[in-house]
């Protein structure tokens, strides 16, 4: 499993207008080449009267499923570009769609190129991109005498906790980046002289959104 990858949370959409052609861009995050395929189909039904639906999207943590197409503009004009704008962004599970209501006046190969990137480009800015973390959830158990210790140490890498129970004695769990489980886990053993029970309980990607902490099932 990779540590860290990029997709889109919530999409958006965003419009630029170059020499009088209309250029849409929606930005969908999509699981599946089947949704990412279905929503190509809505987005034309929505736009039957547009000149071009040119789309790319990429799929997988590694990034394994890629597609585009230029919708009837010249190769490598539309579909291309907008791919290599998702690549160069480090983008997974996301799916854009540019439309273009032609207004008249003809851009060029390279006038294309770079309208369908930057109509892209736009889209992307406005929507919301959640950078997403591999990490463990970790559940510490620990006295009353060691648990200031363990949220020193937590606080000091800024290690966010999702849950706590106080009795008689305190249950944390908490999140803890790939990167730094060894680490955190031989600190928190040394603080508390080996007297901290801890329990991995499972890994799983996360990303702090609008100060949020979401998991995501992957």
């Amino acid at each position: 499993m990779i540590e860290n990858y990029k997709a889109v949370y919530e999409g958006a959409e965003a419009e630029i207008i170059e020499k009088k052609s209309r250029f849409i861009a929606t930005v969908f995050p999509v699981e599946s080449e089947e949704q990412a395929i279905a929503l190509i189909e809505a987005t034309k039904k929505k736009y039957w009267n547009a000149n071009h639906n040119c789309f790319a999207y990429i799929i997988g943590k590694n990034q394994e499923i890629q597609r585009c197409s230029d919708d009837g503009e010249p190769s490598q004009t539309a579909g291309r570009p907008m791919l290599d704008v998702l690549l160069l962004e480090g983008i997974h599970n996301t799916l854009v769609i540019v439309t273009r209501y032609f207004g008249g006046t003809l851009l060029g190969t390279g006038g294309l190129v770079r309208a369908y990137s930057k109509a892209v480009q736009e889209g992307l800015a406005n929507s919301l991109i959640a950078n997403k973390c591999l990490a463990t959830k970790l559940c510490i158990e620990t006295d009353y005498n060691g648990i200031g210790k363990i949220q020193y140490l937590l606080g000091q890498r800024k290690i966010n906790t999702l849950s706590s129970e106080y009795t008689d004695r305190v249950e944390i769990t908490v999140l803890v980046p790939i990167s730094e489980k060894e680490g955190l886990i031989k600190a928190i053993i040394e603080a508390t002289n080996g007297k901290a029970f801890l329990e991995e309980l499972e890994d799983i990607y996360f990303a702090i959104i609008k100060d949020e902490v979401i998991c995501f099932v992957d």
